[in-house]
This record gives C-alpha cells, structure tokens and sequence, in this order.
C-alpha cells in the first residue's frame, strides 16, 4: 500500500506510461514531485513500463533521468535518439541531412528574411550550439555560443532550431512548414523553440521503436505531453492525455485533459486509474 496517497497498485489498464518532459513530467521549477514520482512508481509496480518522450537530446535528459533513478528506455532528440538509461548508451540514432537542412532554411529565409539559429549535435555528448541572435531560456542547460556560423554544419547533427525576431512560434512554424514542409519535418515544440527535423521523424517514430524492444504496442500505450511537437505521440497511443497547460492544438486531440504539470496532471490520471 501506498502511504502518501492509499493506492494500491493493483491491475493496470496500460502497460506503458510514455510521459513528455517539459512542461508535463517536469514542474516549472524542472523538478518531478514526489506526489508524481509516487504515482510512476504504484504504475510500474502494477506491471506498466514507463519511458521518458522528450524533444530534449540525450546530454540535456541524463541529469533528469539519474536524479528519478530512471534505467529504462528514453526516447530523445524528437524521436531521433533511443537511450537506454541504465547502460547510458544509445541505441538507435537518427541525423539531420545537412544539406538538406541547408536548402530548408534558405528557403524559409526567402520567406520570413533572416533567422536566428542553434542545432544539436548527434551523440551522447553533442554539444548544443547557440548562434548570434538565438535567445535561449534561462536554466541549467549547457550550451555552446557560436562565432563562426559555418561551424553550424561541421558535425552530424539531431536537429536545428530556428527563431525569428518578429514571428511568433506558431507563424513561424506554420511559414516554415508550409514552404520546406516536404523537405524536412518542422515542429513547435515549447516557448521559443521550432525545430527542424529529417523528415517523417517524430515522437511517435522514437516511442514505437523503444516500445517494440520491449514487445509492448500502441494499443497498450497511454501518453502524457503538453506541446504541438507531442501530437504524433497522441496518434500513435491509445489515449493521449494533455496537460492543462498544454498548447491548444495538442488539446484538440486529446482523449482526456488533466491538471498541469505544476499541479502533479499526471499523478491525477495514474492515481485514478489504479484506484479505479
């Protein structure tokens, strides 16, 4: 029995919680309560795999996933990177053609003028790199300023971000789509951060490539995100569950709308679900 909150964690309609990081598992304050942390735990111990979907790449997800203890699956990058915790290796990787990333952003430049820009470099280390212009939140997230523009291209990389000083993210993401979108994927994924991704990537690519290794499905899957990029997540599972604070977009497609991340939204559905 469950102490803090008197669930006992019995049957479970999922077997797999795949939960977004920012803005869903994580509080403002980039912390997961212990109410939420409870929660995952009774959901695992009731035979329910959890996995960490976040648009984040590995080096910016490491910290989060040593501090929960987490050894399992994550999938990270957008999709693009599938990381096993526990052996901190990774287990598939997908890069950005940069050429053709190239060819996207002169393109979406003809249309908007110019961007600001920053990319994140494949693999366990890769670096983020922030250009001239390119506002990045405030936080802990290590970041590498970048002088020499041409330095963008020199290694493979995840995915590049783009901002415009003008544009909000929804008209930016909704001008670079509709002019590069069959080239490269473009995604919103949070305040200040619209992405460009190696076409037909997303979280729902990443998500059904972890679940496979672990012989799980869509149709055992419940999903947790707050954000336009979470929307093929929500496509593939069978029910997806939006923050209160979640972009409206994601809340038009969503089975069930819960409390915010700062409000312990996903505790709310799990304690239900196993008490129900």
């Amino acid at each position: 029995m469950s102490t803090a909150t008197g669930l006992f964690p019995g049957p479970f309609p999922y077997k797999l919680v795949a939960t977004d990081l920012d803005g869903t598992l994580l509080r403002s304050d980039d912390t997961v309560s212990a109410r939420t942390r409870e929660a995952l735990a009774a959901a695992t111990a009731a035979g329910a795999a959890h996995i960490v979907v976040t648009g984040r790449s590995v080096p910016w997800t490491r910290h989060i996933l040593d501090d929960l203890g987490y050894e399992g699956l994550a999938v990270c990058g957008q999709g693009a990177q599938v990381y096993h915790a526990g052996d901190k290796r990774l287990l598939t990787s997908v890069t950005l053609d940069r050429q053709l990333a190239g060819l996207a952003l002169a393109k979406i430049e003809a249309e908007t003028g110019p961007l600001a820009l920053a990319a994140s470099r494949d693999g366990l280390d890769g670096e983020v790199l922030v250009g001239v212009g390119y506002r990045v939140q405030e936080g802990p997230l290590p970041y590498v300023a970048l002088d020499d523009p041409s330095d963008l291209w020199s290694a493979p990389l995840n995915k590049v971000y783009i901002q415009h000083p003008d544009l909000d993210d929804d008209e930016l993401a909704r001008v670079a789509r509709q002019t590069v979108g069959s080239l490269v994927d473009v995604v919103m994924a949070g305040p200040g951060v619209v992405e460009l991704l190696p076409l037909g990537l997303s979280k729902a690519t990443g998500l059904s490539l972890a679940a496979r290794r672990l012989g799980l499905k869509a149709s055992e899957t419940i999903a947790f995100g707050d954000m336009p990029n979470d929307i093929p997540m929500f496509g593939w599972a069978a029910h997806g569950v939006a923050m209160a604070n979640a972009h409206d977009e994601l809340k038009a497609v969503a089975h069930e709308i819960t409390a915010s991340n700062d409000h312990d939204g996903i505790a709310v559905v799990l304690e239900q679900l196993l008490s129900g």
